[in-house]
């Protein structure tokens, strides 16, 4: 399970002209998963996005976390974070696990950042979505567990 991390000042998902899901300060995280991945790695993974210390404190350093900040999250599912671009011209997502692998395990990964105590914000599963990611930084973090 790989997981790209963007602190925002906001973020939002539209789908067919209708906002599905915004935050103001927090993260935004476009999740991808392979066919190995278990809900160990989406724990992992959950547990690990909460406590990134990569918000600034009163000395402008980055010490504090969602949690510290009253940050929240708007998870983004990607299949294209397993894409292969090493051969030809057009990537290879062979990788990717198939909807009916990844859809529960991105929910399973919200569940769980929800029982962390962080407001989560999603898109919609498949959807062609338009989303709007207003970096803070900007900081991007690309973090991966493998089951």
């Amino acid at each position: 399970m790989k997981v790209l991390i963007q602190r925002v000042s906001s973020g939002s998902v539209t789908v067919d002209g209708a906002v599905v899901g915004a935050i103001g300060r927090g993260f935004v995280v476009l999740v991808g998963v392979t066919h190995t991945d278990t809900r160990a790695a989406a724990e992992w993974l959950a547990n690990k996005v909460a406590g990134l210390r990569v918000f600034e404190d009163d000395a402008g350093k980055m010490n504090l976390s969602l949690l510290d900040v009253g940050g929240a999250v708007l998870v983004v599912s990607q299949f294209t974070l397993y894409g292969d671009a090493r051969k030809g011209k057009r990537p290879s997502f062979t990788d990717a696990a198939p909807p009916e692998i990844a859809a529960p395990l991105v929910d399973y990964f919200c569940d769980q950042l929800r029982a962390l105590g962080l407001p989560v914000a999603t898109g919609v599963f498949g959807a062609h979505m338009a989303v709007a990611i207003h970096n803070d930084g900007p900081v991007t973090l690309l973090l991966e567990r493998e089951a």
